[in-house]
């Protein structure tokens, strides 16, 4: 086993800036470019991600830390974030991630107070018996593969345009 709370906390704390300094400012062709239809573009998956920090990571931990196995999350509904205001701005979106990280994270480094709170177990909906440790490492590569999609679905943007190269374009190979 590889978790580590304060490496995870390490990642946790620094995606929002990431994604605040690479999607800021971009132009909308950039933003509202996808991997073809029923995928996100780059605003819906920060959209995405504020969801998350509204409804799955924290509160499911709550319950976890509250009632343990007698009392299973409510399920998180992924899509969510496709019902919201289309009009935000990028920048919008990114500072309520940013906020809601925070506060979230500080809730976190407050929640877990031993080693011992890391193995407590909850119910998922779907998939029973969790660990928190579990719940934790998967928000760490939640992050993680959302940073992933949107530099993929960027490099998208150019997949006819970077001709011959394709072929040393590692991103782009996959489809």
């Amino acid at each position: 086993m590889n978790f580590n709370l304060n490496e995870a906390i390490e990642v946790l704390e620094r995606t929002p800036q990431t994604l605040e300094y690479f999607l800021s400012g971009l132009s909308k062709e950039w933003l509202q470019s996808n991997e073809g239809e029923g995928t996100w573009n780059i605003s819906e998956v920060v959209g995405h991600l504020i969801e998350g920090e509204k409804h799955d990571w924290i509160p499911r931990m709550e319950i976890i830390l509250q009632e343990g196995e007698g009392k299973p999350f409510p399920p998180f509904d992924r899509y969510s974030h496709l019902k919201e205001n289309p009009k935000r701005s990028i920048e919008e979106k990114l500072q309520e991630f940013k906020t809601m990280r925070t506060q979230n994270v500080t809730k976190l480094k407050n929640l877990i107070e031993t080693e011992r709170h890391l193995e407590l177990t909850g119910i998922h909906p779907a998939l029973g018996k969790v660990q928190i440790r579990e719940l934790l490492s998967t928000w760490v590569v939640h992050d993680l593969t959302h940073i992933s999609q949107i530099v993929r679905v960027m490099a998208e943007r150019y997949r006819k345009d970077v001709g011959p190269w394709i072929e040393y374009l590692g991103i782009l190979k996959n489809k």
